[in-house]
């Protein structure tokens, strides 16, 4: 999937102008691209638009004009976008009681080593970089990539595949089969 150029992002008032629109087909985009895990996880599929959505709504909320603020923008969510054979999601813990999620982000320390994506029985860990990783203690969203083998890619193409998401961690342990609109989402990031 190629990276979003610069000449795509538009200035905080051409997007006021378009956000709406653009917001609605992208939220409609997300929906078959976001699983729920269980009670308190949810992991979004990645693409072009979704990270070109992030990267204009970063803008507009940090009201970020400058250009070297700018290509930073762009620089930090490219590395969100699916590479070849790679599927990439965005999970989230989502608690909004503050002091259970406070004692869950300890508890489920090390839960970001845990994600994978199992293609007709076969897992594949999802990987990511370790920013701002705390001792003891887990971040409340997550940027993972999984490469997948080429069987597993052919099957999500062929619309074939049986899929899961994975949490392996022995506090938080969930299967969560992918449905037929996120695998349909699925072969399209990988075409």
């Amino acid at each position: 999937m190629r990276p979003i150029d610069r000449n795509e992002v538009l200035g905080i008032g051409d997007y006021e102008a378009i956000r709406e629109r653009f917001r609605s087909r992208v939220i409609e985009e997300k929906r078959p691209r976001r699983v729920r895990i269980g009670d308190h996880l949810t992991a979004v599929f990645e693409n072009r638009d979704s990270v070109l959505f992030q990267i204009q709504e970063m803008l507009r909320t940090e009201r970020i004009t400058s250009e070297s603020g700018i290509l930073h923008e762009i620089e930090t969510y490219n590395d969100l976008i699916p590479g070849e054979g790679q599927l990439s999601l965005t999970l989230f813990i989502e608690i909004p009681d503050r002091s259970l999620r406070d004692r869950m982000l300890v508890e489920l320390a090390g839960i970001e080593d845990t994600v994978s994506i199992e293609v007709d029985g076969v897992a594949v860990r999802a990987v990511g970089k370790r920013d701002g990783a705390v001792e003891g203690r887990t971040t409340a969203v997550h940027y993972l990539k999984a490469d997948l083998p080429a069987d597993a890619q052919a099957a999500i193409k062929a619309r074939r595949a049986a899929a899961s998401l994975v949490v392996s961690h022995p506090r938080y342990a969930v299967k969560v089969p992918l449905g037929r609109a996120t695998l349909d989402k699925l072969a399209e990031d990988l075409a």
